[in-house]
């Protein structure tokens, strides 16, 4: 398993073990004052982006939403910003926000470790390939030797450094400095695959062009990374809200089995030391669905997007996703 796997189970406990008080924590009470919530990250397609509208949308507002629900009720409004200057990230640091969607390479090079509480992790995302919809590869290491196309310095790019290093494999690299550049190249065949995040070239692939237009992202990723949902360390109580309706979004997609019990059965929790009210749980839910159901709107077959869920999928249907127990 995975370390960062285990680091989801780890982060339920501490938050849990944190929430020893009787009433509820700061955030909780700004948020049941104002009925909004306040979350923050970076913009990834079906994650986060803009709605044709302008308005947010993406799978971290609805689970900011959902954050905000256990809080505050359904009627809690959601309010998000979007980290991409290193100013934005000044939120984090202040603690202005709620939750604080990051991935690793965000809190280092924010140097942001000593300003949060590291929670559970909610999308597991993937550095890939993309090739042309007739190619022959089927795996990155059918591309031995061949030009690969790839923004300079992108996580990505080290991503697929590492990938074909560690297999010895070599490849012809084509960098390039701006995206429209690294699309046009990929469109005139001048490199046969392109990296990128799994989100990015997924939308990459319903904007157009002679070879984005269908093309097919590889199976096999060069890398995994999570983003978690991150708090104040000042607010254990709200930590352990965030970790706890978290599990509960997955395990409403839990199946019941012969000697388990499935859906909100397998992790019935009443929470009131946290401030939340009794029935949270069915609230919740009621107000935006199970993980899965939220996946699957945004960036799964209900989307545009259609990716599979992957390494988001349940434990017992091959992903990574893992309530804190199952019995």
């Amino acid at each position: 398993m995975p370390i960062w796997t285990r680091a989801l189970a780890l982060a339920m406990v501490v938050t849990a073990t944190s929430s020893a008080s009787a009433l509820a924590g700061p955030v909780a009470d700004r948020i049941k004052a104002g009925r909004i919530i306040r979350c923050g990250a970076v913009e990834r397609p079906g994650l986060l982006e803009p709605g044709q509208d302008g308005t947010p949308r993406g799978l971290l507002v609805d689970l900011c939403r959902a954050f905000g629900v256990a809080a505050a009720g359904p009627s809690v409004a959601v309010a998000m910003d979007f980290y991409d200057a290193d100013a934005t990230y000044d939120a984090v640091r202040a603690g202005s926000e709620d939750v604080f969607f990051l991935t690793g390479s965000e809190i280092v090079d924010q140097k942001l470790a000593g300003k949060i509480m590291p929670g559970p992790v909610v999308f597991a995302e993937t550095s890939a390939l993309m090739v042309a919809e007739g190619s022959g590869a089927q795996r990155p290491a059918d591309l031995a030797g061949q030009p690969i196309c790839f923004l300079q310095g992108d996580a990505s790019h080290r991503h697929l450094e590492a990938f074909f290093a560690a297999r010895r494999v070599a490849f012809v690299r084509m960098g390039y400095q701006e995206e429209s550049e690294l699309y046009d190249a990929f469109d005139a065949q001048v490199c046969p695959a392109m990296a990128g995040e799994a989100t990015t070239l997924a939308r990459v692939r319903l904007e157009g062009g002679k070879n984005r237009r269908n093309g097919r992202i590889l199976s096999e990723p060069l890398a995994s990374f999570p983003i978690l949902a991150a708090t104040s360390p000042r607010d254990g109580e709200w930590s352990a809200v965030v970790s706890w309706t978290f599990a509960t979004l997955i395990d409403a997609d839990r199946p019941k089995q012969d000697w388990a019990a499935g859906g909100l059965d397998s992790l019935p929790l009443e929470a009131a030391g946290l401030g939340l009210e009794a029935g949270w749980q069915k609230t919740v839910l009621a107000a935006g669905g199970g993980y899965a159901q939220m996946l699957r709107r945004n960036v799964g077959d209900a989307s545009p997007l259609k990716l599979p869920a992957g390494l988001n999928a349940l434990a017992g249907a091959g992903g990574l996703m893992t309530p804190p127990y199952a019995e």
